[in-house]
């Protein structure tokens, strides 16, 4: 079983085609990277996948469950960063991570391992206490990431998980997901920053206008079209 199967998918706004017939699969317990420009379909496609959206056409299963018809099995497995993500501002950091533990847990026992494992994933220290107001764009990136990654889901849902991070809270972070792929979590990372996709990937699929141009693992596809990076990869492939 794959951790998601997409076929055939297609999704319509209106005239426009946002996504035009792709399909791939994502393998359990692999770090998966989409990647492409503004507008390629990269979103669109992490919001079906996470429910949000509703298929035009074809099918996604998320560990065998149709995000259609099983959405609320779907949404019992998964965790899902968006790009826009934002917090509570009046509540403290510790506040918004307790808040947000007890929506997800089952009992006090989950609701407490979740608070620790979140204050562990942000690392933010005495500024946990502080409200969201006074954090750094990048703090408020911690956090979510924290909430994203704090119930140990299936399949993480990762848009642009070190926007807004400087250069050692993104390496740390980048180690936290390979660290919790390693644990079992399956993580679906899309980003305008292709060479951190190529970095954390085990496989990338790169989109634009709807369309999936090429699957493969990193120095797969760098060999292919004798590129240096990801960048050139993508380069080659749009010409």
């Amino acid at each position: 079983m794959f951790a998601v199967e997409i076929k055939n998918l297609v999704k319509d706004y209106g005239n426009i085609r946002a996504l035009k017939g792709i399909s791939f699969n994502i393998e359990e317990g692999e770090i998966f990277g989409l990647i492409g420009p503004n507008g390629a379909g990269k979103t669109t496609t992490l919001r079906i996948i996470a429910t949000l959206l509703s298929p035009t056409e074809g099918y996604v299963k998320v560990f065998g469950y149709d995000v259609r018809r099983e959405g609320d099995r779907v949404r019992e497995i998964i965790s899902y960063l968006p790009e826009e993500a934002g917090a509570y501002k009046n509540l403290t950091g510790l506040d918004y991570i307790r808040f947000m533990a007890s929506l997800y847990a089952k009992d006090e026992k989950d609701t407490k391992e979740f608070v620790e494992r979140a204050l562990d994933i942000a690392d933010l220290g005495g500024r946990i206490g502080s409200k969201i107001s006074t954090y750094s764009k990048g703090m408020v990136r911690k956090l979510l990431l924290a909430r994203a990654l704090m119930t140990f889901p299936k399949l993480a849902i990762l848009d642009e998980p070190t926007s807004g991070l400087d250069v050692i809270n993104s390496i740390e972070i980048r180690k936290l997901i390979r660290d919790f792929t390693k644990k079992g979590v399956t993580v679906l990372l899309s980003s305008h920053n292709m060479l951190e996709v190529e970095f954390l990937s085990d496989r990338i699929a790169l989109i634009d206008k709807g369309e999936i141009l090429e699957i493969g693992k990193p120095e797969e596809l760098k060999e292919r079209y004798n590129a240096r990076n990801i960048e050139e990869v993508f380069m080659g492939v749009v010409k």
